[in-house]
């Protein structure tokens, strides 16, 4: 079984058509096609957004028994679907199950009858999220033949700024990480990359990176620390009622342009204090970027053995507070730096503390 990278990400949602006129007009995301009753999907409505090799699904339920308004109903709008394309879906769905995953759905087959096939299967992942296989033939246009109407992009900016998915970071509860870890060693063969233990103002969570064999599937598990105080990893875990993913990266090539950008469409951003900037220089060594354009956006910057990464969290656009998006530049470095997780970790907590306020 070979994991090529991160397929999709499919969100159930309350409201498809307004999620993703937000994710067009805001982020720049392009609706290429939609799927629903008419399709063969039943009970649901499901719209495709696009943008390089990003590529997102907002699925509603148009019945109050389809498993997207049962999953809204329980845990609000959220990533119910991670998809991995695969080599072969068939296989790597036997051999999963031979690892010890637990099925979802045995492969199916989707084709034009012309050119493109794909194929997929599906297995059980963290919480109620799921992992779709996905094993694509022809032309990459087309996105479920058959089940969604693919057409050309009518909404959102010109501009690309994303060019990937770089990780989602997930929220497991307390006792969760080591077993969560090591599921996905044993069963998608990932590697760990990166441990972190982080605390502030008497909260603590522990987090470990696992990242497949191809290093185009990259995720951030965390758990709270119960022998602190409760901090924003429980209130996630709270309110999202259970395991999920907290966030989105999206990878970008000029982290400065994009945020400027998004920030122009009104996209809010988690600020940093001046006092990190000015301890900048002496932790991460000379920055491209100068000091002053990343501290009016909000841009921290980190730095493993092989360069520097420039991150920023953008606030959460759900009522629950829960799911959020960051972007990334990543100029040189693979992993993750320990400075920007605590820094990162303090913006969302005054976050939190001027919405309970």
């Amino acid at each position: 079984m070979e994991i090529y990278g991160i397929d999709h990400v499919e969100m159930y949602v309350g409201d498809a058509r307004q999620a993703a006129f937000y994710l067009a007009h805001a982020f720049g995301l392009q609706v290429h096609g939609q799927g629903g009753p008419e399709t063969g999907l039943a009970d649901q409505r499901s719209l495709l957004l696009r943008e390089s090799a990003v590529q997102i699904v907002l699925t509603s339920g148009l019945a109050a028994t389809h498993p997207a308004a049962e999953y809204v109903q329980r845990h609000g709008d959220g990533v119910a679907v991670v998809a991995m394309e695969v080599d072969n879906a068939a296989v790597a769905y036997t051999e999963l199950l031979a690892r010890g995953a637990s099925s979802v759905s045995e492969p199916a087959t989707y084709t034009d009858g012309q050119e493109t096939t794909v194929v997929i299967a599906e297995v059980a992942g963290f919480g109620d999220v799921i992992h779709r296989l996905v094993e694509r033939h022809g032309p990459r246009r087309e996105f479920l033949p058959g089940a969604f109407h693919i057409s050309e992009p009518t909404t959102g900016p010109d501009e690309k700024l994303f060019s990937e998915i770089d990780h989602l970071a997930i929220c497991v509860p307390a006792g969760q990480l080591k077993p969560t870890t090591e599921f996905y060693e044993k069963v998608f063969g990932f590697l760990p990359i990166f441990e972190e233990y982080i605390e502030v103002a008497g909260q603590g969570m522990e987090s470990t990176v696992v990242q497949s064999p191809s290093t185009h599937v990259t995720f951030t598990l965390i758990e709270p620390d119960e022998t602190r105080r409760p901090g924003q990893i429980n209130d996630f875990l709270t309110w999202h009622a259970g395991a999920g993913v907290q966030h989105i990266a999206l990878r970008t090539s000029d982290i400065v342009e994009a945020v400027g950008t998004l920030a122009g469409r009104g996209v809010n951003f988690l600020a940093s204090p001046a006092t990190y900037y000015e301890a900048l220089p002496g932790r991460v060594g000379e920055v491209e970027t100068p000091l002053e354009d990343l501290q009016e956006l909000g841009i921290l910057v980190d730095k493993d053995h092989w360069g520097q990464l420039l991150q920023i969290f953008t606030e959460s656009m759900h009522v629950r507070r829960t799911l959020f998006l960051e972007i990334i530049e990543r100029r040189g470095a693979m992993t993750f730096g320990s400075g920007n997780i605590k820094a990162l970790y303090e913006a969302k907590e005054r976050e939190l503390a001027g919405v309970e306020a």
